[in-house]
Order: structure tokens, then C-alpha cells, then sequence
């Protein structure tokens, strides 16, 4: 029985480790993803004068979960039309964010560009953009700086902690 349990404790804190590593490879690769949406965006507000719930649609079927689901829940939101363009954009932030992994400051940026989108001409909307691809490149840096840093520590912390834990107990 002792021996179940000790294989059951390493395994779960294994998991966790290998899962706080996985986030940590995912953060880079998800802002990536959105900063080609942002300018998929940019090039159908300026160049195909795409109405923002087609372009966010279009988005959508550009890239993948979870992201491809907060353009496509500000889309839906914009065709029914109750909510403002901030509105909907904050309402499908929240509804996404849980499930993806990035992190506070990359929210912040997100919210900070939802309160322009849709508010000014196709030039300043183009620099609202371009802000906020600047501001999202900074955050891939220090993605990727955490991730070469600390992802395989947290593969390994999670079989170590396991180890000391077994140990411990036995």
C-alpha cells in the first residue's frame, strides 16, 4: 500500500511539474499567436475595409484555441449588437482568459487596446496596433527569458519535490 501511494505522490507532483513547464512553453507561442492576430487585424481594418465583426470572424479561423475563441465570441458579440466594441471585447477577454496562458500584464494590454478599438479613424486605429504589438513584443521577451530560465527547473522540481515527499513519508 505504501508503495501505491509513494508511486501515486511522485506521479501527481511529476504532473504538476511537467504542467508548470508546459505553461511556460505555452506563453511565448500564445503571444505569437496574438500579435499575428493584432496584425491580421490591422491589415483587414486598413487594406480590406473590413467591418471589425467580419475581421474578427476571419481572425478567428486564422489561429488556434484558445485564441481563435476570444475572436470568435467578439465577433458573435458585435452581430447581436447589445454591447459597445469595448464591451464585447472586455466580456470575450474575460470569458477567454482562464484558458489561456498568459498572464496579468498581457490582459492589461488587451483591455488598454479594447477601449480604442473601434473609436477612431483606419491611421489611429493603426497605431493603437502598433502600440499595442510593441507593448506585446516586450512581453514575448520576458516569455521567453522565464521559459529558458525556469521550464526545465519546473520539470525537474516536480520529480524532485515527489522524491523528497515519498521519503519523507516512508
Amino acid at each position: 500500500m505504501k508503495l501505491v501511494g509513494a508511486i501515486l505522490i511522485l506521479l501527481t507532483t511529476t504532473w504538476t511539474g511537467f504542467e508548470a513547464a508546459r505553461m511556460l512553453h505555452e506563453r511565448p507561442r500564445q503571444l505569437r499567436q496574438l500579435k499575428a492576430a493584432l496584425q491580421a487585424l490591422e491589415a483587414e481594418i486598413m487594406y480590406a475595409h473590413t467591418p471589425l465583426s467580419e475581421a474578427a470572424l476571419h481572425i478567428s479561423r486564422q489561429i488556434s484555441l484558445p485564441l481563435s475563441k476570444l475572436f470568435e465570441q467578439f465577433a458573435a458579440k458585435l452581430q447581436v449588437g447589445e454591447a459597445s466594441v469595448q464591451q464585447a471585447w472586455e466580456e470575450s477577454l474575460q470569458d477567454v482568459w482562464e484558458t489561456t496562458a498568459l498572464k496579468q500584464g498581457e490582459l492589461e494590454i488587451m483591455k488598454q487596446f479594447g477601449e480604442t478599438l473601434g473609436q477612431y479613424d483606419r491611421h489611429t486605429q493603426q497605431k493603437q496596433i502598433a502600440l499595442a504589438l510593441v507593448h506585446l513584443e516586450r512581453e514575448e521577451a520576458d516569455a521567453l527569458e522565464r521559459q529558458a530560465r525556469y521550464e526545465k527547473m519546473a520539470k525537474s522540481l516536480g520529480v524532485l519535490v515527489g522524491l523528497l515527499l515519498v521519503i519523507l513519508l516512508i
